[in-house]
């Protein structure tokens, strides 16, 4: 069995249009058959087909467009709201006995400077067809339908085979992700010296709660595709198949501790930032205590020579040099505090 993956960003992911459902159904004599939209002859007849497999995918855009789930393939209604409803559920996996029922987390799409987005994935798991469910277009899920439409030996194994690329497909498109981020964040630290500014903070946030959202992701994960991998599911998942989840629960294993570097970055980032802009305040605050320390002899000899007495007993109002000699005497006071100063490195 070839199990290498393309890298996700090589496959042409046009936009579907609206909802909708889409398949490849081959039968037990190696023929692939495409399937488009609620065939529900064709659908029945593959279902029925015991030795050929089944990959449905559809796109949800409201509750009528599971109506597949219900009508042909009879799924619990729990599972059934779980995957049409728009909220994003939590990664799960649940054994209802003939199938096993999976919610998963894919990623997108990211730009530096926005949020991470998240789209939920679920599938169904029988002994003859996977049925996929979003109601996002997931890039891995479009990769992986143009290479089975391309690649007709896919369909040849079993459907647990074929879930395990699927899953592999999703799982590889964090990596490209998690490296842009931790991109996004080396970039951020090469600035931080330099303009440690307000839009940087926001961005090392943004970091930061990206990071937060790829931990949150992974995560449960991992231990779904544990289960998947220790032969949990026997009816489903045979056990020459296990080792190819086990590889995918690899993957997701590095990933998890490369998304765990990328948060450790996003702190360390903070951090430099908030000692780099107080360093800067110390260095301004030294600066304004020193020309206040300065100034504050200066203050006094001009405060003495303005009080109100009589100028004839307090020399040398009584001498045409007088004035110059005291503004003298203040600049060379405040210039051999200065040289203080700088001898003891305090400027």
């Amino acid at each position: 069995m070839d199990t290498t993956q393309e890298p996700a960003t090589s496959a042409i992911n046009q936009p579907r249009d609206g909802s909708g459902i889409r398949g490849l159904y081959c039968t037990a004599n190696h023929t692939q058959v495409r399937v488009e939209g609620y065939d529900e002859a064709l659908i029945r007849k593959a279902l029925a087909d015991s030795t050929g497999v089944l990959w449905l995918d559809v796109y949800v855009d409201g509750p009528e467009d599971g109506r597949v789930l219900s009508e042909v393939f009879n799924f619990h209604p729990l599972a059934i709201e779980d995957a049409v409803e728009p909220r994003i559920d939590p990664p799960k996996i649940d054994d209802h006995g003939e199938y096993v029922f999976i919610v998963l987390n894919a990623l997108t799409r990211y730009e530096p400077g926005t949020e991470l987005e998240t789209a939920e994935a679920d599938f169904f798991l029988g002994s003859n067809y996977v049925v996929s469910v979003h109601r996002e277009q997931i890039p891995a899920l479009d990769f992986y339908f143009d290479r089975a439409q391309r690649d007709e030996t896919i369909l040849l194994h079993r459907a647990d085979w074929v879930l395990h690329g699927i899953l592999d497909a999703i799982v590889d498109e964090y990596l490209p992700i998690v490296d842009a981020v931790d991109e996004t964040i080396d970039k951020i630290e090469e600035r931080l010296l330099d303009q440690p500014d307000r839009s940087l903070l926001q961005q090392i946030l943004l970091s930061k709660r990206n990071s937060l959202r790829l931990r949150r992701a992974t995560a449960p994960q991992r231990e779904i595709l544990n289960r998947l991998a220790r032969g949990e599911f026997p009816k489903v998942i045979a056990a020459d198949t296990s080792i190819y989840f086990r590889d995918v629960y690899d993957h997701l294993v590095r990933i998890e501790y490369l998304v765990e570097a990328v948060r450790d970055l996003a702190d360390g980032a903070l951090q430099t930032y908030l000692s780099v802009v107080s360093n800067r305040l110390n260095e301004v605050m030294k600066v304004l205590t020193a020309a206040a320390t300065i100034f504050l002899p200066l203050t006094l000899v001009s405060g003495v020579y303005g009080m109100n007495f009589d100028q004839n007993q307090f020399p040398p109002f009584d001498s045409s040099w007088g004035f110059p000699a005291v503004v003298a005497g203040m600049i060379a006071l405040a210039v051999s505090m200065l040289m203080f100063f700088k001898v003891r490195r305090w400027l």
